[in-house]
């Protein structure tokens, strides 16, 4: 057991005791306080003595200080088991939009911040990036526009943007669809997942319930052998949010009047000005280039898979679609790379494989994890109750240091709350982790199983949570992965590469038959059931050099069609965000050209090529990224694929474990967060100019 002075850190964590009433009542007292700080500046200083310390200084003094608990009143609304506090979440985050864009529209502010900014003071570089983003944003608000009905109605477009982002995403949070099928239909779906679904009653006696949820919809779409339940499950699930359909649209249409208001040619003009790419030709030519070197390769890998189809199913009409994919491409890594998804599931059990995770950001960035648990979190709850320093039972709790080579200081709290029906984000001094394929929940005869790329996933997510804890920035506003959008997923990214280096590998796999008489139990029943030696011995504890190597080889195999997928999501992104004219993008027909372009890109035909048409889905109601921040930035994902890749290769292919390494990239990446130009920090880190040669080296087209 760590000593009692990690379990009992100086710094209390934040409660998660809210009810309806009090997160509506906390959000109107934040707002009042903020309010006042501004009203205050706005009456003690004159445009003659405006400076830096006087008005940006309570300004981000109060912003530091309500960060934290804003973001924990909006959290709720993401991870709370009630309706009513999940709908007064969503009320509170619509005041403080609100207020937001009140604060973001202050003339009187506007001026003393132009005013500071022209003093042109000596200020420390954080402080100067504070304040020219800040005199930038109000004119990006629309103070640039003259006082009159242009800027009314930039104003009211706002706030209904506000609105729709929160009403868009409350949808996809309470989405709780699903369909009723017979065991016989959901042939092949791994019994782990079966076990796990909601029986029938009734006049669906018989049958189990099959959410939209990641744990049931992806195992269905891999391994049930019916490909028409893999359609009827595809095809509704591009239909699960159909009421969101109508709010994107109509996001889609104001921003880009909002951004013609300010003189942008088109929201991905104004989106992209201020990140790294700077404009959308920048972002065209690269999503362009990587199309065209993909495209073939795309083609070549739908036709070894459709080889493979034709030889199981000597039936099929010579048609390779959406609902086939995931299926064949496993089946095809089974057959020739002899990769069994579910034989190395047994060697990731959730909690071991997490210890093992946490150990290796100790090693790398010299850092050390305690969980709190039982009378620990007791102490630390200002209330005196362990349950309220967190927000569901089944969430753990770190507190995190820095080892004595760092200082031995206290950093952080970590949270991983890692079942499903609960998502989450992070904000400092907390960081929180939630893996987008959440894992089924643990038996007594068998724990959380993680599949390799739910490691993957899991290791990524950890990434922006260690982000978060170790950044040192003067003002919250650029703490952690507070960067460029299309520079946020490039720290997560590079560490994922160390899920596909054979000695990290072997350190993170303990079987899980080794692990308790239970379990190894469970495991040899699980065996005579598939036919093999009921009472054969526990495996070895780490995975074999056999599995990994095969693990390893299939890294890239139909990396073309999975990248494809990707572009579409961004070249769809720019189409709606950069249309040629504001009558365009209100005659578009939204659904049909996500359709359309998912065809055209990744070469996979949809239902459209069975003659449902071009709106069989809408599932631009279901991507959250394009309203909850990422509009007119996707491209991100793959331009920041390149930062990480250039990264990992310069600095970390030959020695993944080198602690100075990972030291050098704490301390000139992850603590920088956004508090300087990110390409400044990308640039010192490499000793260079990034460069794309690695990128396209690891994707075999260089």
């Amino acid at each position: 057991m760590a000593p009692a002075h990690l379990r009992r850190p100086p710094q209390a964590p934040p409660t998660f005791t809210a009810t309806p009433q009090s997160v509506v009542a906390d959000a109107e007292r934040i707002i009042k306080t903020s309010r006042g700080v501004q009203d205050q500046v706005v009456g003690s200083v004159q445009a003659t003595n405006a400076t830096f310390a006087n008005v940006l200084g309570p300004l981000s003094q109060d912003e530091n200080v309500m960060a934290l608990e804003a973001h924990i009143l909006g959290f709720y609304q993401a991870v709370s088991v009630d309706q009513k506090l999940r709908d007064a979440s969503s009320k509170a985050e619509e005041l403080m939009d609100e207020f937001f864009i009140e604060s973001a529209m202050r003339e009187d502010i506007f001026k003393l911040v132009a005013e500071a900014l022209n003093k042109n003071e000596p200020l420390e570089p954080e402080s100067r990036r504070l304040l020219e983003k800040e005199h930038k944003d109000f004119i990006r608000n629309g103070l640039g526009l003259p006082d009159g009905p242009e800027r009314a109605r930039f104003k009211e477009i706002k706030k209904r943007l506000s609105q729709l982002s929160i009403e868009f995403q409350k949808n996809l949070n309470e989405e709780n669809g699903g369909i009723w099928f017979t065991l016989e239909q959901l042939d092949g779906v791994p019994e782990d997942v079966l076990s796990g679904l909601k029986k029938g009653e009734g006049e669906n006696e018989g049958k189990v319930w099959l959410t939209f949820k990641y744990p049931d919809l992806f195992p269905t779409m891999k391994y049930a052998k019916n490909s028409e339940i893999r359609k009827q499950v595809m095809v509704a699930n591009e239909n699960k949010c159909n009421q969101n359909v109508p709010l994107f649209r109509e996001a889609i249409v104001l921003r880009d009047e909002a951004a013609r208001l300010l003189g942008y040619p088109s929201h991905a003009a104004f989106r992209i000005e201020d990140k790294m790419a700077k404009t959308p030709e920048t972002v065209n030519k690269f999503l362009g280039d990587l199309r065209s070197r993909l495209t073939a390769g795309g083609k070549s890998e739908i036709n070894t898979l459709m080889e493979l189809k034709k030889s199981l199913d000597p039936k099929s009409d010579g048609q390779y679609y959406l609902w086939d994919h995931r299926f064949y491409d496993r089946l095809m890594l089974e057959r020739d790379f002899s990769l069994d998804q579910q034989l190395i599931a047994e060697y990731f059990p959730l909690q071991t494989t997490i210890q093992g995770m946490l150990k290796i950001f100790e090693e790398l960035f010299g850092l050390e994890f305690v969980e709190i648990v039982g009378e620990d979190r007791a102490a630390l709850a200002p209330t005196g109750k362990g349950d309220d320093i967190v927000w569901h039972e089944d969430v753990q709790v770190f507190s995190v240091w820095n080892d004595e080579g760092e200082g031995s200081g206290f950093v952080g709290y970590l949270y991983l709350d890692l079942f499903p029906a609960k998502a989450s984000t992070a904000t400092p001094p907390t960081s929180t982790c939630n893996p987008a394929s959440s894992t089924p929940a643990p038996t007594p005869k068998k724990p959380s199983l993680l599949k390799h790329d739910e490691v993957v996933t899991l290791f990524h997510e950890l990434g922006h949570g260690i982000h978060d804890l170790v950044s040192k920035t003067i003002y919250s506003r650029f703490h952690g992965t507070n960067t460029v959008r299309d520079f946020v997923e490039a720290p997560s990214q590079m560490l994922e590469n160390w899920c596909w280096t054979p000695s990290q590998l072997r350190a993170l796999s303990t079987h899980y038959a080794t692990l308790s008489p239970d379990y190894l139990k469970g495991w040899q029943e699980a065996q005579g059931r598939a036919g093999k030696d009921a009472s054969a011995p526990a495996p070895a504890a780490q995975i074999p050099d056999e599995v990994i190597n095969n693990l390893i080889r299939t890294k890239h195999v139909n990396d073309a069609l999975f990248n494809l997928r990707q572009l579409h999501f961004g070249i769809f992104d720019m189409s709606v965000h950069e249309p040629a004219s504001h009558a365009a993008i209100e005659a578009l027909p939204v659904s049909a050209t996500y359709n359309r372009l998912r065809k055209e890109i990744t070469q996979m035909d949809g239902p459209e090529a069975l003659g449902a048409g071009d709106e069989w889905g809408h599932g631009e109601a279901t991507f959250g990224h394009l309203i909850g921040g990422y509009d007119a930035g996707y491209y991100g994902y793959l331009s920041s694929q390149v930062y990480s890749t250039d990264m990992f290769y310069t600095i970390f292919k030959d020695d993944p474990m080198n602690k100075a390494a990972g030291r050098r990239y704490r301390y000139q990446v992850l603590e920088k967060g956004g508090s300087q130009d990110e390409m400044t920090t990308l640039t010192q880190f490499l000793g260079r100019e990034p460069e794309t040669t690695a990128f396209y080296k690891e994707l075999g087209l260089a």
